[in-house]
């Protein structure tokens, strides 16, 4: 099981802020769409002093950020939109659970994005944050990645109702995307795991338990990744309810819910999953069980055998003098006869008993 190691950048004060994550090497860039159902602007590699000229809260704003390493660039940006330093702390904190806070003119959002690793059995993970306010969505990536490519293209195209409706619509494709990954990885480990069952009927390497361990810790830790995206989207039911947080409309609170009955069917894949994985294990130490037991059945059965005839020599291997067999003529013949019947008449009767 993946633990939590303590981190001492954790203690310091919000106003020192470090990231945590391990794209460090990350150049920090952004990119902004605004656009209308009309009209569509699209700005690449622009400071932070051109936001003025560029948002325009008329319209759907959504600001894209790539690489979290700059953290002066990031707190300009912080600056410019009024952003908690406590909320750009938690931006910063890879290592933080899922979350949502909202206030009455800001709606914050983390979570985690989750793929299979290339060529490994790990789980490649990056955290996404999203700050809705005052009619703009940032999202906050790690690194550039192509999660969000087709909703892009969706707004250049034109496609679907992303241009028709405001920014918290689009909060929801977004948070879409990212759960995609989640059934993405969650079929990776499904068909890395029925290979392991296969192999598991077929041969009793060790190697098997340990890979069946590992994908049971990937389980584990796609399930508390998934646990409290589930409590964060249930969240959202408050805020339709309590009517304080406005810039959401009411009509798109049941895509959230969409979400949330997404989570839902995840959760129990995954405890499915865990099943088969259970199975497996119990399969191989029945595996292992069995083959012992067919080794101990054999040793025993040729212990049975020889104990008569350790019997028999030992009898002959008496330092008796007057034992008349050992006088015989043909007597070293006959014994090892009679221990040969011994032996094929043993056999015989394991045979009819089906001992072996």
């Amino acid at each position: 099981m993946r633990k939590i190691k303590y981190k001492k950048g954790r203690k310091l004060h919000p106003y020192n802020l470090e990231y945590t994550g391990v794209h460090k090497s990350n150049e920090s860039e952004m990119q902004l769409f605004v656009y209308d159902d009309l009209n569509l602007t699209e700005y690449e590699d622009f400071k932070v002093s051109d936001l003025d000229k560029f948002i325009n809260t008329k319209e759907t704003n959504w600001l894209n950020i790539h690489g979290l390493n700059n953290i002066g660039f990031l707190q300009a940006i912080a600056g410019y939109f009024d952003i908690d330093n406590f909320m750009l702390a938690d931006i910063l904190n890879t290592t933080r659970r899922t979350k949502l806070e909202e206030s009455q003119d800001c709606l914050f959002f983390n979570i985690k994005s989750l793929l299979p690793a290339e060529h490994s059995d790990n789980i490649s993970v990056e955290q996404i944050s999203f700050l809705m306010k005052d009619g703009v969505l940032i999202s906050f990536q790690e690194k550039r990645s192509d999660f969000f490519t087709h909703i892009r293209e969706r707004i250049r195209t034109h496609s679907g109702i992303v241009r028709v409706k405001k920014a918290d619509y689009l909060l929801y494709i977004l948070l879409d995307a990212i759960m995609e990954n989640f059934y993405i990885t969650i079929e990776a480990e499904e068909d890395k795991v029925e290979d392991l069952i296969n192999l598991s009927k077929k041969s009793a390497d060790p190697i098997i338990l340990e890979k069946i361990e590992k994908h049971r810790d990937n389980f584990n830790f796609l399930k508390r990744s998934i646990i409290p995206l589930r409590d964060s989207l249930y969240d959202i039911k408050s805020i339709k309810d309590d009517n304080v947080f406005n810039a959401m409309e009411m009509e798109n609170f049941s895509f959230f819910a969409r979400l949330h009955q997404k989570s839902l069917e995840l959760l129990e894949q995954i405890e499915s999953d865990m099943g088969s994985l259970e199975s497996a294990s119990n399969f191989f130490f029945s595996a292992q069980t069995h083959k012992m037991n067919e080794i101990m059945k054999t040793l025993t059965i040729v212990s049975a055998i020889f104990i008569p005839l350790t019997f028999i020599v030992g009898v002959y291997g008496m330092n008796f003098e007057n034992m008349p067999e050992l006088k015989y003529q043909n007597g070293y013949y006959t014994i090892v006869g009679i221990m040969v019947v011994l032996v094929l008449g043993m056999i015989y009767y394991f045979k009819r008993r089906r001992w072996f």
